[in-house]
């Protein structure tokens, strides 16, 4: 699918993804500190991406992790700083929320640190039920990938 919007564009294309510029900014972010490229990559082809462009050049990406009935999980959502401030993350995650493959589902997730007003705008709120999440959370694991869990 693909949304237009003067000179930007969505897309879930996979093949026109740019795996350099979505782990140069990944590697360097709060959640995805370290992660290696290759399982980046790995992590990409069994999601679903949204590539925000510019002409044909990767401004953006928000991943989706989804069995596209009942659940999904919004990760990995990024615009690139020089293009941040003209609303093109809120466009992007309404593209990604009108996609028809994520209609009709019982919870979305998506956990963030600092974007809480942005989510908020598209209808995001705190776990209504927090008692009953659980995680297993391992920090440190793109550090040191001689124990990166396979």
């Amino acid at each position: 699918m693909e949304w237009q919007r003067y000179e930007y564009r969505v897309s879930t294309d996979p093949a026109l993804l740019q795996p350099a510029v979505i782990h140069g900014f990944l590697r360097q972010c709060y959640w995805a500190r370290d992660i290696p490229a290759d399982l980046l990559v790995r992590a990409m082809e069994n999601s679903l991406c949204f590539g925000l462009y510019q002409g044909e050049r990767q401004i953006g990406l928000a991943r989706i992790i989804t069995d596209s009935a009942t659940f999904a999980y919004v990760s990995d959502v990024f615009v690139l700083a020089e293009f941040q401030g003209q609303g093109l993350g809120l466009w992007l995650m309404s593209c990604v929320l009108a996609h028809p493959d994520l209609q009709g589902l019982r919870r979305i997730l998506l956990s963030t640190l600092d974007a809480h007003d942005l989510y908020r705008k598209l209808g995001f709120g705190e776990l209504k039920y927090p008692e009953r999440m659980l995680e297993i959370f391992h920090e440190e694991i793109y550090r040191d990938a001689d124990n990166r869990l396979a």
